[in-house]
C-alpha cells in the first residue's frame, strides 16, 4: 500500500519509518526543507530509540522518501495520515489550522490519488475535526465522478523515548469511522501492529487522547500531593505508593471510572476529609485533593438542575441508598437531592426495597432523621405506585427490577444516574443520562 504521511515531527517520523518497515511505500510531506533532506538521506528528524536503524533500513529498501510537494506525495496514494501539529491557541483551544490546510491540499490533489483514498487523522484534535476535514474534502470533490474519500479518526498513543515500541504495541488501535470500507483499509495499514483493533464512533476516537493525557496529568498531581503529605508525616512516599499500586481490584483498574452519579457512603467522604484536614493542619497546598469534594457536590447540584429544567413537580426516586443492595443511607447523595427537592416544593415518592425505615438503626437512622425526618411518609411499598405518581422518574440505583421500566415510564421524563437500560430504551423521548 502507498501511504502519504503529512508532518514529519515526532509522530510523523515514527509512523513513516515503522510503516515502511511493515512493507508499505511511504512518502513524507512537510513544509520544512531540512526535514525533507533528513528523510531523503535516510536519517530521522528526531532522536528516538531504534528509529534511526529502522528508517535507514526503509530508505535503503526504497520504501521511504519525502517531499515538500503535496501533489508529488499524493500521486498514486492509497491513504494519507495527518500527523501535523495542533498546538494550543491563545484561548486554550487546539489550533487546527495546519490540519485544515493539509485537508485542503489533499482535496486539491485527489485526482492524483487512488480512487478510494482514505484520510487518517493521527494528530490530537478536538471533537468535530473529522467533520470539518470531511467538509473540506467533499467541497473539493464536488462535481467529480467515480472518486470517494473517507476520513478516519485514528489517534496515536506514542511516548517519547519508547515511541517505536509503542507504535507496535499500543493498548489498542482506535479506528473511528462510519464507513466499512475505510475501516478495513485502516485496519490493513496497521496489520503488523500487536494490539486489538477497536472500531468506535468518531467522537470517542477524537476525544480519547485528550482524556488519556488529562488522566495521566491527574495521576501525576495526585501522587505528588500524596508525597507531600506523606513527607510531612515522616512516611516514605514511595513505599506508600508501592502499596497503593498493589491494588489492581480498585486502585489500578476500571472500577470507579464509569460516568454516573456522585460518590457517597460512610468511607469515601470521611476519609477524604481526614486526609485533606491533615494537609491543612500542616499548611500544605493540595489543590487536587481539595477540589474532589467540591466537584462531587457540583454533580449533585447538576441533578437538581436537571429536575428543575424538566416539566412537572411530582418526582419519583427509584433507589435511595448510596449503593444498590444495601440499606445504608449515610452520605447518600440521592438523599441530599431528595432533601433539596422537598425544600423547593417538589412532591416526592420514593421506592427502595432494601430500605425499611422501622429497621434502620444507629448512625444510619440518625442521618435519615436529620435530613429527611418524614422519610417514612415518602417511601412506597410498591414500585408501580411510584411510577404512576410521578411525572419525573430518577433511576438512582442499578437494581434488576428497574431494567424493564421503559414502557411503564412512557410519556414521563426519566433521568438516569446508572445507565442500566438498553440503548434502544435510552433513545426514547424524555430520557436523559446524568453524564451521557
Amino acid at each position: 500500500m502507498k501511504i502519504t504521511v503529512f508532518g514529519l515531527g515526532y509522530v510523523g517520523c515514527v509512523s513513516l519509518a515503522c510503516l515502511a518497515r511493515d512493507g508499505h511505500d511511504v512518502v513524507g510531506v512537510d513544509l520544512q526543507q531540512d526535514k525533507i533532506d533528513h528523510i531523503n538521506a535516510g536519517r530521522p528528524t528526531i532522536v528516538e530509540k531504534d528509529l534511526a536503524a529502522i528508517l535507514a533500513e526503509g530508505h535503503a529498501a526504497g520504501r521511504v522518501s519525502a517531499t515538500t510537494s503535496a501533489r508529488e506525495g499524493l500521486e498514486g496514494s492509497d491513504a494519507s495520515i495527518l500527523c501535523v501539529g495542533t498546538p494550543n491557541g491563545p484561548s486554550g483551544h487546539l489550533d487546527l489550522s495546519s490540519i485544515l490546510h493539509v485537508a485542503s491540499e489533499i482535496g486539491t490533489h485527489l485526482d492524483t490519488t487512488a480512487p478510494d483514498h482514505v484520510v487518517l487523522i493521527r494528530s490530537t484534535v478536538l471533537p468535530g475535526t473529522n467533520a470539518k476535514v470531511t467538509k473540506v474534502l467533499e467541497e473539493c470533490l464536488a462535481g467529480s465522478s467515480g472518486r470517494s474519500v473517507h476520513v478516519v479518526s485514528n489517534p496515536e498513543f506514542l511516548r517519547e523515548s519508547t515511541a517505536v515500541h509503542d507504535f507496535y504495541h499500543p493498548p489498542v488501535t482506535v479506528i473511528g469511522t462510519d464507513s466499512d470500507d475505510a475501516f478495513e483499509k485502516a485496519r490493513k495499514i496497521y496489520g503488523e501492529v500487536d494490539a486489538p483493533v477497536h472500531r468506535t464512533s468518531i467522537g470517542s476516537a477524537e476525544l480519547i487522547k485528550l482524556v488519556n493525557n488529562s488522566w495521566h496529568a491527574l495521576k501525576v498531581s495526585f501522587a505528588n500531593e500524596i508525597g507531600v503529605i506523606a513527607k510531612s508525616l515522616g512516611v516514605d512516599s514511595h513505599e506508600l505508593m508501592d502499596l497503593f499500586c498493589m491494588d489492581h481490584k480498585l486502585n489500578l483498574s476500571s472500577y470507579y471510572l464509569r460516568p454516573g452519579f456522585a460518590y457517597g457512603g460512610s468511607c469515601l467522604p470521611k476519609d477524604l476529609q481526614a486526609l485533606t484536614t491533615i494537609s491543612h493542619d500542616r499548611y500544605l497546598e493540595t489543590p487536587v485533593l481539595d477540589s474532589v469534594s467540591a466537584s462531587n457536590e457540583r454533580h449533585v447540584q447538576r441533578l437538581v438542575r436537571m429536575v428543575e429544567d424538566a416539566d412537572g413537580k411530582r418526582v419519583g426516586i427509584l433507589g435511595l441508598s448510596f449503593k444498590a443492595g444495601t440499606d445504608d443511607l449515610r452520605n447518600s447523595p440521592i438523599v441530599r437531592v431528595a432533601e433539596t427537592l422537598l425544600g423547593r416544593g417538589y412532591d416526592l415518592s420514593i421506592y427502595d426495597h432494601n430500605v425499611r425505615i422501622s429497621q434502620l438503626t444507629g448512625q444510619n437512622r440518625a442521618y435519615v432523621e436529620q435530613h429527611i425526618p418524614h422519610l417514612s411518609r415518602l417511601i412506597q411499598a410498591r414500585l408501580e405506585d411510584v411510577i404512576d405518581h410521578s411525572e419525573i422518574v430518577i433511576l438512582a440505583n442499578p437494581e434488576d427490577e428497574f431494567r424493564d421500566l421503559a414502557a411503564p415510564c412512557n410519556g414521563k421524563t426519566v433521568i438516569d444516574l446508572v445507565r442500566i437500560w438498553e440503548r434502544s430504551d435510552r433513545d426514547r423521548s424524555g430520557y436523559e443520562g446524568i453524564a451521557w
